[in-house]
């Protein structure tokens, strides 16, 4: 987007855009976007190509856990800051196809993920096979109740990894290693070792390639 500069009456640069740009994409599949839209668009990139790199580093906290080696500050804080570095990483990914033709399907992971992660939140700090104290909910249906909140947010990162194949805006190899990701995220607990492991260097790597990619192929104006 081709930027001129004039002077307001304070003396100050004004930063006038053009009338009209294209989305990202082919011409005949996308929209022109007003102004207002390009300048918006132009944001949520420049805040999309750093918040990207939150995706290999919730990996790197995800693998850690998978591990079972002891940590100082406990599992509880590992995986809440792993799960709070997840939700930055899809709402950047989000914002970075929101221009793309794929950004149907990327707003619709983003909604699931947060699905997945709300549910996900209220169980994190129990222990498998024990119910909270003066919860409706029996140990069973609390393992239910997890299971569920892993495959929504397994599905949530399904279709983000599917936004990414399709986009055409990164390499859409690293929506095949995100959507293998999902797969993992959303076996959950019933997912034996070395699925965890595989699925979070699996997602280390597409967290990497897309956080590299956006950084240095993505136009930032």
């Amino acid at each position: 987007m081709s930027i001129s500069h004039h002077r307001t009456a304070s003396g100050r640069p004004l930063r006038v855009a053009p009338a009209w740009v294209g989305a990202a994409g082919t011409a005949d599949e996308d929209h022109l976007l007003p102004v207002r839209e390009a300048v918006w668009i132009w944001s949520v990139r420049r805040y999309a190509r750093s918040a990207l790199w939150a995706l290999p580093a919730a990996a790197v906290l995800d693998g850690w856990l998978t591990l079972g080696i002891d940590t100082p500050p406990g599992e509880l804080p590992v995986a809440l800051a792993a799960d709070w570095l997840s939700v930055i990483a899809m709402i950047a990914l989000a914002g970075l196809l929101a221009g793309t033709r794929s950004r149907r399907p990327a707003i619709a992971g983003l909604l699931i993920g947060l699905a997945g992660a709300m549910l996900t939140l209220p169980l994190a700090a129990l222990p498998d096979g024990i119910a909270a104290d003066g919860s409706p909910l029996t140990v069973d249906q609390m393992h239910y109740a997890a299971t569920a909140a892993a495959v929504t947010a397994g599905a949530g990162w399904l279709l983000l990894g599917w936004s990414v194949f399709r986009s055409k805006l990164v390499n859409p190899a690293d929506g095949i290693l995100l959507m293998l990701a999902a797969c993992a995220i959303g076996a959950g607990s019933y997912a034996q070792q070395p699925l965890p492991t595989v699925g979070a260097l699996l997602l280390l790597a597409a967290g990497t390639g897309l956080a590299w990619t956006g950084a240095r192929l993505i136009p930032r104006a």
